[in-house]
């Protein structure tokens, strides 16, 4: 038959130096990788066979097979599942076109160690090149089920790959190593040793549900032997938890997640009576790198009666428990299912409500008997978990009891909701918080001196989903949460001396620069009031009580939302020396040009104090720099 030969793609070509030289550094894991791609074969073979009745293939003994030839020093891995079609090879096998190689070698170029390099295999589905690590050369022989022709894919690893169409291949795929020498300085192994081959497998592949079998070397005087089975087959999810080790657990996390870590918790779950379901979570003991962005996948695995029917179920967990991995094996669902249709089938609807419930209250055990896994779980995982305080309703309390914060009670320890009311002074009726891009800002914020002064604990949330549960939550326990930046606020009630006289005096004595500054800033406030929240700044913007907050505007300018601009409101601090004497020179002075230029930067410093940007720049540099000319 023809021999077609093709370049890699540049990046391709990178992606093999890389994998070849230097990203693993346990080498032995290229048979992890090539035996799970024979794993998914077969699952998909088996799925493909239910479906489609008139699929000619055989399904009778699925199974993988070892074989090594210790004279031509190769090591064969060959499966009889799916198999893929001359041009799946070409697309997958030949230029990763799929396989996001762009954003994989940046993510490996900023990967801080070996170990964090080698977690990022998996994940861009390039696991089989990691074969090159221990051969010179790699033969893909292929027959996808039900064709009748084959395809032969050879390469060295170097700039070319050659493609064939073969008439004699069997169904499934065989990946032939032709392997280096051993090296173990540099950890490569003898992979013709029967010892190496059974202890990678039973290390790595133990829980793979088919056969993993290979022909044990002949002994003198004795017949050919029979196939070995290497692995036990049997799923972890359906042993009791007295049979199977914390090490079995973790690797068959590893094998679903591609994560090279062990996870933080395993929780295992059993349903009985009229829905019958097993299911085996993982919770990571770090984030993925892309769990905030678009792509990412989430979901668990799904099987039916021990047959796999999809990888990344999203219907069996919310989007803001995305980080959980594992199996969920149920016994009544249909095996012709789509994704359309699990998101309406309300056995997938209880399993999801019962599988969140059981998180959540993992998570709740964190956080009452083991502080350091409940510091850990909070770091990674609770801005997404946060998440589910604006979009899961049925949980949200559930999820507010093991969520946590930054307060100004501590520099280092976040608080709960719980212990920060049991601090609440006598007389405090509601719960403060502040949010903000970072706790330094907000710290310094001019909104936080009298809370600061009053000894008054405040939430500080700087992430971005902050902006939006404060509002969906709205209250604790009957104390309402409250911002510190909007609305009045008067904290004499909550612990201090009233002062409403002095305040109305106040009031009287500055109406008249109040309404004066009022129509100077009409194009961006909407009111000038004197403020009992500075005591030591002279001025802050604060919202009104029901207006959107700047950040929550711009977060909805990003998400393509129209939204209208809000004008807020000038406080200003009467104790303050800028402010007696702006109110001194509006008494003393009828020409009040240069007056409106101080009210104009008062007002824009008040935006800088809080994070904003002043309306025009340059103008606020034109005049700052004519004041300080006239200083000196």
């Amino acid at each position: 038959m023809t021999t077609e030969t093709f370049e890699f793609q540049v990046e391709a070509r990178q992606l093999l130096q890389l994998m070849i030289h230097s990203v693993y550094s346990n080498k032995d894991v290229f048979l992890r990788e090539l035996v799970s791609n024979a794993s998914d074969a077969l699952d998909k073979l088996r799925l493909e066979k239910l479906r489609d009745d008139s699929l000619d293939a055989d399904v009778s003994d699925l199974h993988i097979e070892l074989d090594i030839d210790k004279e031509a020093r190769t090591l064969t891995v060959r499966d009889n599942g799916i198999g893929m079609s001359y041009d799946e090879v070409g697309q997958l096998i030949g230029t990763i076109a799929n396989s996001g190689t762009a954003a994989f070698l940046e993510e490996l170029r900023e990967a801080k160690d070996a170990a964090g390099a080698e977690g990022l295999i998996g994940q861009f589905g390039v696991g089989f090149y990691s074969g090159f690590m221990a051969a010179d050369e790699v033969t893909l022989v292929t027959r996808r089920a039900g064709e009748g022709q084959g395809t032969r894919w050879t390469s060295r690893g170097e700039a070319t790959y050659t493609l064939e169409r073969v008439d004699d291949a069997p169904q499934g795929t065989s990946v032939t190593l032709h392997l280096k020498p051993a090296d173990p300085e540099n950890q490569l192994h003898d992979y013709t040793s029967e010892w190496t081959i059974r202890e990678i497998v039973k290390r790595y592949s133990d829980f793979i549900t088919w056969p993993i079998r290979m022909v044990p070397e002949a002994k003198d005087g004795e017949g050919a032997p029979e196939p070995e089975t290497l692995n036990s087959m049997k799923a972890l999810w359906a042993r009791s938890r007295d049979e199977v080790s914390d090490d079995e657990y973790h690797e068959l996390y590893k094998h679903i997640s591609h994560d090279w870590r062990e996870p933080l918790e395993t929780i295992r779950l059993q349903a009985e009576g009229t829905f019958e379901y097993q299911a085996l979570l993982f919770v990571p003991s770090h984030a993925p790198h892309d769990l905030f962005t678009r792509d990412f996948k989430r979901g668990v695995q799904l099987y039916v009666k021990r047959v796999f029917i999809m990888d990344d179920c999203e219907a069996l967990l919310p989007p803001y428990l995305r980080f959980v991995k594992g199996v969920v094996d149920a016994q009544d669902l249909s095996l012709n299912v789509s994704r359309e249709i699990l998101q309406q089938d309300r056995h997938i609807r209880m399993m999801q409500r019962r599988l969140t419930k059981k998180v959540l209250s993992t998570v709740k055990e964190f956080l009452a008997k083991d502080a350091d896994r409940y510091r850990t779980f909070w770091r990674e995982f609770g801005t997404a978990l946060k998440e589910g305080l604006v979009t899961d309703s049925e949980n949200r309390d559930a999820i507010l009891a093991v969520s946590s914060f930054a307060t100004t009670h501590s520099d280092d320890e976040p608080t709960t909701l719980a212990q920060y009311v049991e601090r609440m002074k006598d007389g405090q009726d509601d719960i403060w918080f502040i949010t903000g891009e970072s706790r330094q800002s907000i710290e310094n914020s001019p909104h936080m001196e009298a809370f600061r002064d009053k000894g008054i604990e405040v939430l500080l949330l700087t992430d971005a989903v902050d902006e939006v549960w404060v509002d969906a939550v709205g209250a604790y326990e009957g104390k309402k949460l409250r911002s510190v930046t909007k609305g009045e606020i008067d904290l004499d009630g909550e612990g201090g001396e009233k002062a409403g006289e002095e305040r109305e005096k106040q009031a009287e004595e500055y109406a008249g620069l109040l309404g004066w500054m009022r129509e100077q800033l009409d194009e961006d406030i909407k009111e000038v009031r004197l403020s009992t929240r500075l005591t030591v700044s002279p001025a802050c913007v604060v919202s009104d009580a029901h207006d959107l907050t700047p950040a929550l505007e711009n977060m909805y300018r990003a998400m393509g939302q129209e939204v209208p601009r809000t004008k807020r409101i000038l406080e200003l601090n009467p104790g303050h020396p800028l402010v007696k004497g702006l109110h001194e020179a509006y008494a003393a002075s009828e020409d009040r040009t240069a007056l409106a230029e101080s009210a104009e930067l008062l007002h824009t410093l008040a935006v800088l104090a809080e994070g904003g940007q002043p309306k025009d720049p340059a103008r606020f540099v034109r005049l700052v720099s004519d004041r300080l000319e006239r200083t000196l």
